[in-house]
């Protein structure tokens, strides 16, 4: 059917990826930046270089080449999963934004490496311990969600009355749009309930537009635009532990469109597939803006619209490349006041949290074992990050893990699973045909 189309069509079909998922993809800038201290102009560029590297690192998985990318119609994005710790490396005594590029590239080394080996590595992150993972990190997200709502003690407008109403606006915009909407305009609701968000704030006289006039029509990306990276061993166990996990769910992604496709892949795919996720990390690092992995919602566009080829995503990876460039798009998104995205955020960190819960649900909660994994990793990565004091006077060097919720819950998962379970539970067998129920969609199923 590709070779069919003509350069018009595969230009709008490739659009409509972009679309898909560009909500997605400038709403982690938007989220992260204001959360370890950006300013507005470095905001703006963020999510320039966010849009220019979400195409480049799509080029690798979809053209590939021999070591890398599976060559299948796929997008990258930025890992959500990876929003909580990056804002906690950025926020760190000693850290801030050079140590989350030096996690963020160094995470990307190990995933490459890690690849490799996949089929071994996977036994010590069966469902019960990437669901107690993802809990955690959505769970550990929503004070930032509430943190922008309410905003800054001793600020004008602080817990008001006019917050609430914005950000309760965008939250039911999305649940309307849900419920009303079917097929892309509800994929996209996100988006939509971000604009009628800002558009009420607007008419409010709550939007400052000053932003757009003065950012400049055109830009070139600029490596290490925000500092040479540094090096963290807590910081770069953050960072490997969500990019093991995305490498479980990229998996997943891989196998269900590879059954929209009617094209069988084998283990040398897969492999290739996780270097190139691996090499688009090392690439956001570089390029300064995020860890990046497979988006699931172009999946189901594949499947709905029936276009297969490569040619789409790749148009489509040109599309964002050269919206990239142009910091007047990212400076239009700059505009969106706090309170409306903490509306947006919510139920977005909310679907981390349920993806976690989903993946639980393949647990047998018959066993005590199981429960007891999921009830001490998840508390003690929820009450470290709500008291990070607690482990004030242990040696630093130990202290500087354990003071992150998210590897401390995540290494608490992973022990105990191998206390409690070992190698014989039956969540430990075939993971991979696991993985492969878990992520077919339902337009396949």
């Amino acid at each position: 059917m590709g070779n069919k189309l003509g350069v018009a069509k595969i230009g709008t079909l490739g659009f409509q990826h972009v679309l898909a998922m560009y909500a997605g993809a400038v709403v982690v800038p938007l989220i992260v930046g204001p959360a370890i201290g950006m300013t507005q102009e470095q905001l703006a560029y963020l999510i320039s270089i966010d849009l220019f590297t979400c195409g480049l690192a799509s080029l690798f998985q979809v053209w590939g080449g021999k070591y890398f990318g599976v060559k299948l119609p796929i997008l990258m994005g930025c890992a959500f999963q990876a929003v909580g710790p990056m804002i906690a490396i950025g926020n760190a005594p000693g850290g801030g934004i050079p140590a989350i590029y030096g996690a963020i590239i160094a995470a990307g080394i190990v995933v490459m490496i890690l690849a490799q080996f996949m089929h071994k590595i996977i036994k010590f992150f069966p469902p019960v311990v990437t669901g107690s993972v993802v809990v955690i990190i959505g769970t550990s997200l929503i004070g930032a969600a509430m943190g922008n709502i309410v905003g800054q003690p001793n600020t004008p407008g602080f817990a008001s009355l006019t917050n609430l109403l914005l950000a309760g606006v965008t939250l039911l915009s999305i649940v309307l749009m849900n419920r009303f909407f079917s097929g892309y305009m509800k994929s996209i609701s996100v988006l939509l309930s971000l604009v009628i968000g800002t558009a009420v704030a607007w008419m409010m006289g709550l939007v400052d537009f000053s932003v757009v006039g003065k950012a400049s029509w055109f830009h070139m990306v600029e490596p290490f635009r925000f500092g040479m990276p540094t090096f963290h061993l807590t910081a770069i166990l953050s960072m490997v532990l969500v990019g093991i996990v995305s490498m479980i769910e990229s998996t997943g992604v891989f196998f269900a469109l590879s059954e929209v496709c009617e094209k069988k892949i084998d283990g040398n795919d897969i492999k290739r597939g996780l270097r190139a996720e691996g090499l688009a990390q090392v690439i956001g690092g570089i390029f300064q803006a995020f860890p990046y992995t497979t988006y699931s919602q172009n999946v189901g566009l594949v499947a709905m619209t029936g276009v297969k080829t490569r040619k789409v995503v790749v148009a489509a990876c040109l599309i964002i490349m050269a919206l990239g460039l142009l910091p007047k798009v990212a400076a239009i998104t700059t505009i969106i006041p706090n309170p409306v995205l903490g509306g947006a955020m919510i139920p977005m960190f909310g679907m981390v949290m349920a993806s976690g819960v989903r993946q639980l649900s393949r647990v047998n909660f018959q066993r005590v074992e199981n429960m007891l994994i999921i009830a001490i990793s998840v508390g003690l990565g929820l009450g470290v990050s709500i008291a990070p004091n607690v482990f004030a006077h242990i040696p630093e060097k130990f202290r500087l893990i354990m003071e992150s919720g998210i590897v401390t819950g995540s290494l608490a998962a992973i022990l105990l699973n191998l206390i409690l379970n070992g190698f014989g539970d039956r969540d430990q067998k075939d993971m991979m045909d696991v993985i492969k129920e878990e992520h077919v969609p339902e337009t396949v199923a």
